[in-house]
Order: C-alpha cells, then structure tokens, then sequence
C-alpha cells in the first residue's frame, strides 16, 4: 500500500544550493542519546511494569512440581522446567538504541581507512553535483506511506526541464498528517536564531512535532521535537509516572491534524490537534508559548491572517471556524457555523476581510469575516458551492493570480475554479488517476504560478501545469505567459521520471468540457435568507 497524505512547496532560493550530508559527531551523540532516551526509558519503564506483574502472579500460584510423578522415560528433558526463564538470557547485556555506535571504529579522513579506495575528492565532487540545487528549481515536499513506513519525500522541481525527482527522503515515526515549510533554523548549531532557513515541520499520529532540517541530507534524528518527547528535564521530574494523556497546557496529547507558520513573527508555529486544542510555539525555545481550547472536537485546520498576523482562523470538526486574536486567550473567538465537519479553512490571499471554508460534505463555503459573530448559528457565508458529491479533502488558492481556485475530493477528482464578483464557475475537471485526492497546492512563485501539485491515496505525486488547459487559456488569458518556439502540448503533466509527458488521455474532450465551463454557476447558491 501506498499513500501520499500531504505536500507543500519550498519557494525558490531558499535551499542551499548545496545540501550538507549529516555529520555524526561526539555532540551529535549526545544530542541524539538525550532524545533517544526518553523513549527508552517509557519502554523500560512498562517492560519493568509487565514483569514486576508477572513476578507477582508467579508467586501466587502453588508449585506442585514435587507431586508430580515424573515418568524415568522423560525426566531426562526436565520438562518440569521447561517455561522457567533462560537466567543466560536475562544476564545478557542489555544495549540502547545507540547503544553501541561509540564502539564502531572510524577514521580521521577517508585516506585512513583501508577498505575505502575510491579517491575522496573524486567522491566528493559526484555527491555535490548529484545533490546540487538550482536557483530556479523548487523543492515540493510529499509525506508519503509506503509498505506501512512512513517518510518525506523532498522532490526538485526544474520547470524549464519540466523534471520531477526524489532529491532525498527521511524516515518518520508515524503516519504524517500534516507538513509546514518554515523559513527560520531551528535548534541549529553555530547559525543564528533569526536567519533565514529552510525547515519542514511534521505532525503525525503521534503527539509529538518534528522538525528536520532540509539541507542536511541522512539524518538520523530531527533538529527539534515540540511536545513531551522533546523535553528530558520535563521526563526526569516524573521519572516514576507514565506519560500523561490528560490534556494540558505545555504539549499535546493526541494526533496533529495542521500546522501554520507565522510569517510576519517567524518563530511563532501554531499546531491543531485531536486532542481539541490549538498550541502556539516558539520555535527559539521549542516550547509552547499558550494553549487554547475554543473547540470542542478535533481541530483539522489552521492559517494566519495575511494582515493581522496575531489572527488565527481555525476549523474543526465541531462544525465552526474560529477567529482568534493570539494575544487574547481568554477572549471569546468570532465564529462562523459549517453544515458539517470542516476540512480545510484558507484566508482570500487577494482580499484579507474574506476567508474559505471546505467540508465533508463537498461544499465550499465564502464568508466575510467582518459579518462574524460569537454565535456560530447565526452566521451567514457570502456564497457556497457544491464543488464535489464527496469531502473537499483539499483546495488552494491561486497566491499569484486573484480567483483562480483548484479542489481536490475523496471522489477521485480535481477542479479548477474562476472566482469573480458574481461567484464561481467551473473551468475544468479532471482524473489525474492519483487515487483519492489529499492534497493539490500551487506553486509558491510567480514563475510557477500556474503549476498544480496533485498528489493522493495512489502514492504518487505529479506537478501540472494548468496553463496549458484550454480552458484556463480562456478565464486567465491575460495571466498566462506566453513561450516563444515551444510546441503546444496540452494538459502537461510531470511526474517522477517524466522528462516531458504529454496531454492527459481525457485531452479530446477539451471541447465539451469548454462548454461544460461555467455551468457549475447553477450550483453556487446565495444565501439570501
């Protein structure tokens, strides 16, 4: 089985043009033994657990060994003792997840080791031209299940080569739910806090937040953990106590559905967890700042608002969307009240007073966050749209291109939207046979503006570029770049491997769903009552 849950774009320049390879050194041990750790320790603690019960249990029950008459035949197998522990066994030497890593030999340099004949320079220039990143390539991130292991995958993208290819990936711990790109080094050595970087962070079944660094390649362990696992000071204080799953104030409890990166306070990160809480970071300290509990069911969805960047819009499966003020914790948020469980909430990148609003039930929903109130019931949205017959599993917003939407369903498609004063209207639909849709995100420059990461429950993902469509030529005409001496090809799809792949299979129907264009207008509905 394979499945890819989620992607996200990195913007250009900000990758190192050459990526490091890890480096584990004596304060890299540490770091890593400290974290490490913690988890050894909740499986001491529970093996020590099961076997103090099993001690007891042995106890309590009557040996009647010696009133068994043992057949000459068989005492020489002693079956009478056949289940007592292996004492050899148990006085076996007892090693840590690292525990022997400092017993490996190793050498100063490469020319040191004898097994080692390939010249290191020669080495070296290969590994830097392989993992050499371009100005203009941009990475595009895809949490991925793969035969039950879970990873990252961390793509390039060369739009001028129209190329796709995995650059590197990480090992994760669980099943990934949601990615954020940040642009701010976390937790690394010698680079100032306040610099620029280039980071993901991951949430996934587990409570936990991981944060990887994107320029290092193979690394063992993350930069950073937010939660429990991140804190050994926090662990020795309740060495004897198990892990609590009560909800509280400093880290989550359960799953992490969405992350959202403030990009005006660069080392604020806030998470949205099936534990009902929303959690504000600060990425300098790794710790949570405030914890919020404004939701009474699992929290799927985050975004900050362009503008008013202490603004927090949040959706959850209580059916509302929140707008919270940060610094206002004990305040009661503005709501806005959904026909069912919401799936994902996006600002307008276009118009800041307006925000989106997806469901499972496949409608899109326009509100005006200025008309909100702190009764959810009364709330009325500008449009909605039954954009899908299953769940809104994903959409985006053009961050180039004023009303130009993509949406991704459960129902195996994606559709493309023009968004005018009047309302939406289709312009395309289509089967990229990516499976069940998760996930569909534009591109994060204007040089790839019109490029459509479309990935899902198939496990693969592919970038297309839109405006090779017909009929997005039609709705965006004056937005589309036009390229000198290329030949047309329609419905362009880049997927790994592809070094230029043609038009879809379903491009012959162009014309009839050029007609088909706008009549989606019939199921936009006013709310008008």
């Amino acid at each position: 089985m394979s499945m890819i849950t989620t992607t996200a774009w990195v913007p250009r320049g900000f990758a190192a043009p050459f990526p490091t390879k890890y480096t584990f050194d004596e304060e890299e041990f540490e770091r890593i033994a400290a974290l490490a750790k913690l988890q050894l320790d909740d499986a001491q603690e529970d093996l020590d657990e099961a076997k103090a019960k099993e001690d007891e249990d042995t106890a309590m029950k009557v040996d009647t060994r010696d009133e068994i008459e043992i057949d000459d035949d068989l005492k020489e197998y002693d079956l009478e003792h056949y289940d007592d522990d292996d004492d050899s066994a148990a006085e076996a030497q007892q090693m840590g997840m690292f525990g022997n890593v400092k017993s490996l030999a190793y050498y100063e340099s490469n020319k040191e080791d004898p097994y080692i004949t390939l010249k290191e320079e020669e080495e070296d220039d290969e590994e830097r031209e392989d993992l050499q990143i371009l100005a203009t390539d941009n990475l595009l991130l895809a949490a991925k299940i793969e035969d039950e292991l879970a990873h990252l995958e961390v793509y390039v993208y060369e739009d001028a080569n129209d190329n796709l290819y995995v650059h590197h990936d990480i090992m994760l711990p669980a099943i990934p739910l949601c990615l954020e790109w940040l642009d701010i080094p976390v937790s690394k050595p010698g680079v100032d806090k306040d610099s620029t970087g280039n980071f993901v962070a991951i949430g996934t079944f587990d409570p936990d937040i991981e944060i990887w660094d994107l320029d290092t390649v193979d690394c063992m362990y993350p930069n950073a953990i937010l939660g429990q696992g991140g804190n050994p000071e926090d662990e020795k204080k309740k060495k004897k106590k198990k892990k609590s799953k009560k909800v509280n104030d400093e880290y989550h409890v359960d799953a992490v559905l969405a992350l959202a990166a403030n990009r005006k306070h660069r080392n604020l990160l806030a998470s949205a967890s099936a534990d009902k809480t929303v959690k504000l970071w600060d990425l300098h300290t790794t710790k949570c700042a405030k914890s919020y509990s404004y939701h009474t069911d699992k929290v799927c969805s985050l975004a900050w608002h362009a503008v008013e960047t202490t603004v927090l819009l949040s959706g959850s499966y209580d059916r509302t969307v929140a707008i919270a003020d940060m610094r206002a914790p004990n305040e009661a948020p503005m709501r806005v009240g959904v026909e069912s469980d919401v799936e994902n909430v996006r600002w307008d990148p276009h118009d800041p007073n307006f925000f989106y609003v997806s469901t499972e039930n496949g409608i899109i929903h326009y509100f005006d966050a200025r008309n909100a109130t702190k009764d959810p019931a009364v709330s009325k949205s500008v449009w909605k749209l039954q954009a899908h017959d299953e769940s809104v599993s994903s959409f985006d917003l053009n961050p180039v291109i004023p009303g130009y939407m993509a949406t991704g369903s459960t129902d195996k498609t994606v559709k493309l939207w023009n968004i005018s004063a009047e309302g939406p209207s289709l312009v395309v639909s289509r089967d990229f046979d990516v499976g069940k849709v998760f996930s569909t995100t534009f591109g994060p420059d204007p040089e790839v503006a019109f490029r459509l990461a479309v990935a899902g429950s198939k496990g693969t993902v592919s970038v297309w570029d839109t405006s090779t469509n017909a009929g997005v030529r039609k709705f965006f005409a004056q937005k589309v770049p036009t390229k000198a001496n290329e030949e047309e090809v329609e419905d362009k799809l880049v997927g790994v491997n592809d070094v230029e792949d043609s038009s879809s299979e379903d491009g012959e129907d162009d014309d009839d769903e050029d007609d088909e264009s706008g009549s989606d207008q019939d199921s936009m509905e006013e709310d008008d009552e």
